[in-house]
């Protein structure tokens, strides 16, 4: 085996010699003749050496390429340059070409194969260097090749880079772990682009269940099969349909809210009780909790709050004196409350107010509507023969004021599913409540990891967070929901790995996500944009200070710098367990692909 191996290698294109100083960690690379007018920084290369009596196999990426002639270092030369311009004998003809490879992988020949290895001494001066090419990585990586997954090629190459999204159980393709990955990049680098096709990725696996809460629904858009803005649309309704993954949308008309904490937050937020003259927040709050709990007395159901005579019990139990005495001490204040209560149409305030926010608690007869409970259940029920992939969208798409907050035309069901019986337009939606209905998510995801470790199962589950810097921000977030959020996302990240629950994080900035998060992150995908000020110096922070690697990160160009959208490239560095050419964690620099048919051919997905 490690013969054909050897006939590849040797008709790769050589580049240069192992030169010196070189160690275990970085060789250097004296760079041939015919080599120096090559582009060769970003480029695999690969050299043969022995080690232990065995053939080994090094491949790593090439940082920098420097030149020197030290004729022209010289202060005499230096002169009758400064006169000549050039010095015809030494100009150019005493150049001398050094490149640096960072070593990534080595792999040893065996009579089974090839399998992982170390460079554990440095190869003599004088050993050759290759570029790779699809056809030696492809042998190298032969008893893997079923487990391959291509985001793109190698940095300014033709090589394709083989990257691997195992699910998060045991078995066949299992890591028998969960990861977290985040991805992280300018508006426009190609972040979600990137992370719908890692989605695609992990959509292969049946055994694995994958859920997406997304803030902005542009997730959402691409799994109905809506046609999105954007040069690189991929098929992803008609991939996943030909993967026979089973798919779900869930607007918020979906989702049936499910606990009587979040009807207090809700109708306290809503300006209901501000329309009756309460106007102080706290007072508010006092109110909607004293008539949660006259109404939970009166044994009216969170699935009843919508009726009429739900509203009119409100009504009635307001004007009691033991409820106002819950609100407001004062006397003053209460008849200043009644006389509002007198003055307001009632009929209006249903219409208006009390029906949008209790439509939300509202279940129906057919089913389509799913209390989050029951959503969440049916993601991690164990041995399903296909796990879901859910999409939570918590969009608004037309937004009106209503009470002087924000009251929203919310996504419709998914034309496939039964339609239920006719709801308002208008539901109230604001950034509070939908920060409330993430930490209920969020709470239901925790419950169900630590009930399924209890039961000694994984719940092989990844979870997507879009937006991921307004959720967990590093700063004071600013509300008690936010901060809520950011710590059940801080104490997930820690804990769940261990359930079988692994979470992809998107975000545009690097410096704002919460340290925390970020230090349990084992995958990285770097984008465009971090290149500068705070963004680059927590880069730095997680490269570890691989100055050689943080150098070729700078050269990542803006894609729409490009004279056309064909020629743009997306360009990321990866770090992490993600690719059988990465052993020791060591960054690696790719080009995503830039056109559909591409991505889908090379991964033989079919649409």
């Amino acid at each position: 085996m490690s013969k054909h191996l050897d006939q590849l290698v040797d008709a790769a294109e050589r580049i240069g010699v192992i030169g010196s100083p070189s160690s275990t960690n970085e060789v250097a690379l004296d760079i041939l003749a015919g080599a120096v007018n090559k582009k060769l920084v970003g480029e695999l290369a690969l050299f043969r050496y022995y080690q232990d009596n065995c053939s080994h196999y090094a491949l790593g990426q090439i940082t920098e390429v420097s030149m020197r002639n030290v004729w022209h270092e010289d202060p005499t030369m230096r002169s009758l340059i400064r006169q000549h311009g050039r010095v015809d004998t030494i100009s150019e003809r005493q150049d001398t070409h050094r490149g640096d490879m960072t070593i990534s992988a080595v792999f040893a020949a065996g009579p089974n194969g090839y399998r992982p290895s170390i460079l554990g001494t440095v190869p003599a001066t004088g050993t050759p260097i290759y570029l790779a090419n699809d056809k030696v990585l492809s042998e190298l990586l032969s008893p893997y090749r079923d487990q391959l997954f291509y985001l793109g090629h190698i940095y300014g190459s033709k090589p394709l880079l083989p990257l691997w999204f195992k699910h998060f159980d045991t078995g066949q393709q299992g890591a028998g772990e969960a990861y977290h990955l985040g991805i992280f990049g300018k508006t426009g680098s190609g972040k979600s682009v990137l992370a719908k096709m890692i989605l695609l990725a992990y959509a292969r696996h049946p055994q694995m269940g994958i859920l997406v809460i997304d803030p902005q629904g542009e997730f959402a858009k691409e799994v109905r099969g809506e046609t999105v803005p954007g040069v690189f649309r991929l098929p992803i309704k008609r991939v996943l349909d030909s993967l026979t993954k089973p798919t779900k949308v869930y607007g918020v008309r979906n989702l049936v809210l499910d606990r009587w904490d979040l009807f207090e937050h809700i109708l306290s937020e809503s300006g209901f009780f501000q329309r009756l003259g309460v106007k102080a927040g706290e007072n508010q709050r006092q109110a909607a909790e004293a008539i949660s709990e006259q109404l939970q007395k009166d044994g009216i159901k969170l699935a009843d709050l919508h009726h009429r005579d739900s509203f009119d019990k409100t009504w009635n139990h307001l004007k009691e004196e033991r409820i106002l005495v819950r609100i407001y001490g004062s006397k003053e204040a209460r008849e200043r409350v009644r006389q509002q209560m007198a003055e307001t149409n009632q009929n209006d305030l249903y219409q208006t107010v009390w029906l949008p926010i209790t439509q939300l608690f509202r279940e129906d007869q057919n089913g389509t509507r799913k209390k989050v409970e029951s959503l969440l259940t049916s993601l991690f029920i164990p041995n399903q023969e296909k796990r879901p992939l859910i999409v939570i969208d918590l969009s608004t798409e037309q937004v009106t004021q209503t009470n002087s907050k924000r009251a929203t035309s919310l996504p419709l069901f998914d034309n496939d599913q039964p339609q239920p019986q006719p709801l308002p337009t208008q539901l109230f939606w604001n950034e509070t409540i939908q920060a409330l209905v993430i930490k209920r998510l969020l709470e239901g995801i925790r419950t169900a990891a630590e009930y399924a470790y209890k039961q000694n199962r994984s719940l092989n589950t990844l979870v997507l967070m879009d937006e991921a810097h307004r959720l967990a921000p590093r700063d004071d977030p600013g509300s008690d929901e936010q901060r809520a959020i950011r710590s059940i996302l801080i104490d997930a990240t820690r804990t769940t790995r261990k359930y079988g629950v692994g979470w992809m994080f998107i975000s545009q900035t690097l410096s704002s996500l919460h340290r925390e998060i970020l230090e349990q992150l084992r995958i990285f995908f770097f984008g465009f944009g971090l290149g500068m000020g705070a963004e680059f110096k927590a880069l730095s922070e997680l490269v570890g200070g691989r100055s050689k690697a943080l150098d070729l990160y700078q050269l990542f160009r803006d894609p729409h710098s490009s004279f056309d959208t064909g020629s743009r490239e997306y360009s990321f560095m990866t770090i992490g367990p993600v690719s059988p050419l990465s052993f020791a964690g060591t960054p690696l620099f790719f080009n995503a692909f830039n056109e559909v048919e591409d991505f889908l051919n090379v991964n033989k997905l079919r649409t």
